[in-house]
């Protein structure tokens, strides 16, 4: 019996194209709008923050300029200050009111204190004394005198014109008894410096402009004296007819073109140019605001997160009902062709049993391979330990045959006290064969070394002792450096002997060619831990050498004088001690290789058994 016909393969993968594209480009724009829709919501998150600093700020700016507001008035109370505006001419009032002023800019901490006749000549000055000094020049173009003239407290902020520093004036007049006549106005300069410094190191980028938008205070020296818009010409002519800001140019720090975002731009040149969001305060009486710049980067960079959240749940969500309607088709296909299975399923059901049959076979033979795999692993694991077996044996092993030659030699003549040292000391290396051989097992299980506190001196002296042949054969000498008794580091005795030997015998080893060979080994405490250093005086470690210094079977050693497995197996030791092993080259030549374990301070290490 035959199926029913299948739809044509190139109109269905049409189909799946157009379907697939038309799923990817919903995908999408749900995305992008997800990310609209964050990026709103996070930027009037960001808006919301920076309106409460600006809060804090112009509370501190408020706060700042009122501890200055009376002073004005209450210096031109001072009779000194009458008499002179009474006597311009005369020496002696004059040089009592620069007194008064000088001693009020003092106590007050501003930067200058100044009177001012009706037409604008500064008659008497704290800084009457110093170069560029106020007295002699005419103000009358200020707008503080201006304002303190007409009997208002005049307050202004700009470059000074004499001294060509900025500062805040503050201006009152003096008048003949409480409602007489205005003889002349005392203006105060106070330094706002300390103010910017404090903005600066709050860690926001913060701004003060006056009410022409012109940044007079800033965290950066580019910025300041820049506009947060261009100006107009008439705001030009008024800043240059009270001269405000000297010569400064005034260009805009921000473009004139807000971004999409309601972000703006700054037009410094001289770097890469900076997406900032912006916001702004009223502040004090003279129209200033304080503006304060934040970078959306963070915000940006979350609502991005959000919209390809949005746009793989939306693929997700998409994937799983076409996997559901899929399911339905089929479901309906399987259903009309089951008649038509129901006989094709009689015709094929002996090649299927060959094919099962083949199946079982394949099954059989993946399993065997897999078998051997496994089998070749463990021998590689095997091998691997049994080369670092003979690393670490025969070093002891080299020990015992020389005591045992020298028990020999002694017995040769009779010095049986000195033979039975040295069958004590064959029967203390035997054992330390055993426990280094039950080490290697643990070793290779990966398992963590059982951590007790190990006298630095005891395991030195133990690892110089299996290495006294290597040490006289070469006539090499081993200069340590006096190690308290008490200084002590958490690690196995055993263990932290085998890195030690491996260390000490790789110096002697690199310096085998050298007339006189010398090896230093020094051990102390620094804060919570304790630093083991072994320097050998060779020719150092090459480049090639340092880039694979602990890699297993890496070795520079001749054929049969080295597997290249005791540094790999001395960092693991090490790291097991939760410690560190550290190889580099001095700079005055030779290597260096350094233990670092943590102290066992206030402990008593148990001896080692023999």
């Amino acid at each position: 019996m035959s199926l029913p016909p299948l739809p044509a393969p190139a109109t269905s993968s049409r189909r799946r194209l157009l379907l697939g594209t038309a799923l990817l480009a919903a995908c999408l724009v749900f995305g992008w709008l997800a990310y609209r829709v964050a990026l709103t919501i996070f930027l009037d998150g960001e808006r919301q923050n920076a309106a409460r600093r600006l809060e804090f700020y112009a509370l501190s700016l408020e706060a700042t300029l009122a501890r200055y507001e009376a002073l004005p008035g209450l210096l031109a109370l001072e009779h000194k200050l009458h008499e002179l505006l009474a006597q311009p001419a005369g020496s002696a009032q004059a040089k009592a009111a620069n007194a008064y002023l000088k001693t009020a800019q003092s106590g007050a901490e501003i930067s200058a204190a100044y009177l001012i006749d009706r037409r604008g000549h500064t008659l008497a000055a704290s800084n009457w004394d110093k170069a560029g000094s106020f007295v002699g020049h005419n103000y009358a173009f200020r707008p503080y005198f201006r304002e303190a003239i007409k009997g208002s407290l005049g307050r202004f902020y700009g470059v000074g014109a004499t001294t060509g520093e900025p500062g805040y004036f503050l201006a009152a007049p003096v008048r003949d008894g409480s409602h007489g006549p205005i003889e002349g106005v005392v203006t105060i300069k106070v330094n706002l410096a300390p103010f910017e410094s404090a903005l600066a190191r709050s860690g926001d980028t913060v701004l003060l402009a006056d009410d022409e938008g012109v940044i007079f205070l800033a965290p950066k020296a580019e910025w300041r004296y820049r506009t947060l818009a261009p100006l107009s010409p008439l705001a030009r002519e008024r800043l240059a007819a009270s001269r405000k800001y000297g010569d400064s140019p005034l260009e805009p720090l921000i473009s004139d073109r807000a971004l999409e975002d309601g972000s703006v731009r700054l037009a410094v040149t001289d770097r890469r140019p900076r997406d900032l969001l912006m916001e702004s305060q009223a502040v004090g009486h003279q129209g200033w605001r304080v503006v304060l710049l934040t970078d959306p980067a963070e915000a940006r960079r979350s609502a991005l997160g959000a919209g390809f959240t949005a746009a793989f749940a939306l693929a997700f969500v998409l994937a799983l009902a076409a996997h559901q309607n899929l399911r339905r088709k089929r479901r309906a296909e399987l259903h009309q062709a089951h008649a038509a299975l129901e006989a094709a399923i009689a015709e094929r059901t002996a090649d299927l049993t060959r094919k099962v049959e083949a199946l079982k076979q394949a099954e059989a033979i993946l399993h065997q391979t897999r078998d051997t795999a496994v089998q070749a692993g463990k021998l590689a694991v095997l091998g691997q330990m049994s080369a670092g077996m003979s690393h670490e044996l025969n070093q002891p092993l080299a020990a015992l045959q020389t005591f045992s030659d020298n028990a020999v030699a002694l017995m040769d003549l009779g010095r049986l006290e000195e033979v039975r040292e040295n069958l004590a000391m064959i029967r203390q290396l035997t054992a330390r064969l055993g426990r280094i051989v039950t080490q290697l097992k643990s070793f290779s299980r990966k398992g963590p070394a059982e951590k007790s506190p190990v006298p630095v001196a005891r395991a030195v002296d133990n690892a110089l002792l299996i290495l006294e042949p290597r040490r006289r054969e070469l006539q090499a000498a081993i200069q340590v450096d006096p190690i308290a008794p008490e200084l002590a580091v958490l690690a196995d005795t055993t263990r932290l002997e085998q890195v030690l030997v491996n260390l000490l015998r790789n110096g002697l080893d690199a310096m085998q060619e050298r007339p006189a060979p010398r090896l230093h080994l020094q051990a102390e405490r620094r804060d919570s831990q304790v630093r083991i250093a072994i320097r050998d005086e060779g020719p150092g470690l090459p480049p090639e050498v340092l880039a694979h210094l602990f890699e297993p079977f890496y070795t520079t050693k001749p054929v049969g004088e080295g597997l290249g497995l005791g540094l790999a197996i001395s960092l693991a030791i090490v790291e097991g001690f939760g410690g560190r092993l550290e190889g580099s080259n001095r700079p005055e030549g030779g290597a260096e290789f350094a233990i670092i374990l943590e102290a066992a301070s206030g402990t008593q290490s148990k001896p080692t058994p023999a």
